[in-house]
Formats: C-alpha cells, sequence, structure tokens
C-alpha cells in the first residue's frame, strides 16, 4: 500500500481550506478528517493529488470503495460527486437552517444518500455547530485552528 508524504497530505488539506470535500464539515469541528481515494487503488486509482481529496470520517466510511449511487428522484444510477472534477455548488447548497445540505442535481442527491450526509447525528451536529457560528462554513478560507 502507498504512503502518502507529508508534503502532499498538507497540499490536500490546504488546497480543501481544512474542509471535508463532500459534506463541508470544517477540521477544527471533527473528530478526524482524512485522505481519501476519489476513485479507490483497489479500483486502479492512485495516490497522486488529483485523485485525493480530504475526507471527514464519517464521509469516507460510508463512501467506501462506491464511485456510484442511486438518485432518489429517478432511481437511477449516478456516479458520485468528484471534488477533483465538479464544483461543489453546482451539486449542493445548504438549506436555510444550515444545517441540512440539499442536492441541486442527481449527482448530488446520489452522493448525499451514498454517504448518509444528512443523517440525525451529523444534523444535530450541525444545529449545534450553527449555534455556535462555525457552520455552515465559509467556503475557500481555511478555518483557524
Amino acid at each position: 500500500m502507498a504512503q502518502i508524504d507529508d508534503s502532499t497530505r498538507q497540499f490536500v488539506t490546504e488546497r480543501a481550506a481544512g474542509l471535508c470535500e463532500y459534506c463541508q464539515s470544517a477540521q477544527m469541528i471533527v473528530v478526524y478528517v482524512e485522505i481519501d481515494h476519489i476513485i479507490r487503488r483497489s479500483r486502479g486509482g492512485t495516490s497522486e493529488a488529483d485523485n485525493l481529496c480530504l475526507c471527514c470520517r464519517g464521509c469516507n466510511s460510508f463512501k467506501q470503495d462506491f464511485v456510484t449511487g442511486i438518485d432518489s428522484e429517478t432511481g437511477l444510477e449516478e456516479p458520485l460527486f468528484n471534488p477533483r472534477a465538479q464544483d461543489w455548488d453546482d451539486h449542493f447548497e445548504w438549506a436555510n437552517d444550515g444545517a441540512r445540505l440539499r442536492a441541486k442535481t442527481a449527482i448530488g442527491r446520489a452522493t448525499i444518500d451514498r454517504l448518509r450526509m444528512n443523517r440525525d447525528d451529523v444534523l444535530s451536529a450541525r444545529r449545534l455547530w450553527v449555534q455556535a457560528g462555525w457552520h455552515p462554513p465559509v467556503r475557500g478560507k481555511f478555518p483557524a485552528q
């Protein structure tokens, strides 16, 4: 198994501005973030920076090695959001309360469902983060540690 060196880890973290590139949880408020292979090595993905993203443990544990999910509106299989090839704002937005993530596209719906990005425990945490002024994040700005 190829190790990801410290300089690549730092690059990926800074490129993501310290946010999970799927659910946008800030590194400073989640217990653990990790470097994720967008396309798992078991599926032919590499450990090059263009196949890596910053990912919270929750998103990563539900993503596993999946590259697709089911669109809840059409029932069709759709590719998961790829943070290296797609813009987050094209596929996702925050509900008015700042806690619930909403999909704008089939890719967004498939990703939210596959990664269970609006599960009850996450929604409860986000509501507290909103009250504390930590959420939703300001994308593109590295959060204070």
